[in-house]
């Protein structure tokens, strides 16, 4: 179906707290204007603080949830984040259309510690999904393990970018939220070069800002903008996403892309 309007798929784990997830990438989307689908990859029992109980969705749900939705409407980009196993990343690579937008947030490892992608599903993830991606948006322990080195500075993240950049995705954004310094600089690579993302760093942690962004410049990219342009503009959401975090009782604050008070 050729839609009047425009649409974004979100393929990642639920977080029942809606700071993360699928939950705050559908806030996202409507942020930025656009319709929200998702498919659920993982059942998860968790909140800002922790995680205490994952259960990975069985392939053929997955695969199910993706063939039948693309009867109806074809998303003008989509995003995964939480995909759990090798078999899952498997299946999205092989239902999705190789003629839509993919970006990759290379979600392994909870804000609270808990690890949430095991190391056949890493594997798999650098040899058949991140050849796929239109771009790819690690944190920067994220992109430690992808490039298999230690980042230290600007210059370890432009490394680590350019050798994610190999693995086979058109763009890597390496994201300095656990930086140091006055500023959390984003650091976009692709085969034009560098370009810094710039924004004030808060003092403090936040629960689903990777969530947020990815979901973000899937949102800008389904709407016709470019990988570029789409980072840019998905930095200023996500900054004031941050800005206007919300905390539970446990004190760790929430991403907050609607703004709600």
């Amino acid at each position: 179906m050729t839609c009047t309007f425009h649409t974004a798929l979100t393929i990642a784990g639920s977080d029942p707290s809606g700071g993360a997830g699928i939950q705050v990438d559908l806030k996202t989307f409507a942020e930025v204007g656009v319709w929200g689908m998702a498919v659920v990859t993982a059942l998860t029992a968790q909140n800002a603080t922790r995680v205490s109980g994952v259960w990975s969705m069985e392939c053929h749900v997955v695969r199910n949830q993706i063939a039948t939705l693309l009867e109806d409407i074809t998303p003008g980009a989509v995003k995964t984040g939480m995909l759990s196993t090798a078999e899952i990343i498997h299946t999205v690579v092989q239902t999705l259309p190789e003629t839509i937008p993919l970006i990759v947030d290379p979600v392994m490892i909870s804000t609270s510690g808990h690890r949430l992608l095991d190391e056949s599903a890493i594997r798999c993830m650098k040899e058949v999904l991140l050849p796929r991606a239109t771009a790819v948006t690690p944190n920067i322990p994220e992109a430690e393990v992808l490039a298999g080195m230690r980042i230290i500075d600007d210059g370890s993240m432009i490394e680590a970018g350019m050798k994610i950049l190999d693995l086979g995705t058109e763009a890597v954004v390496v994201k300095g939220g656990h930086g140091t310094g006055d500023e959390s600089v984003d650091l976009l690579i692709d085969r034009n070069g560098v370009t810094r993302l710039t924004s004030p760093r808060m003092p403090y942690q936040v629960h689903g800002s990777g969530c947020c962004f990815s979901a973000a410049v899937t949102g800008f990219m389904a709407q016709g903008y470019g990988v570029a342009e789409s980072c840019r503009l998905g930095k200023d959401i996500v900054t004031k996403a941050i800005k206007e975090a919300i905390a539970g009782s446990g004190g760790m604050r929430m991403i907050n892309p609607g703004g709600v008070q």
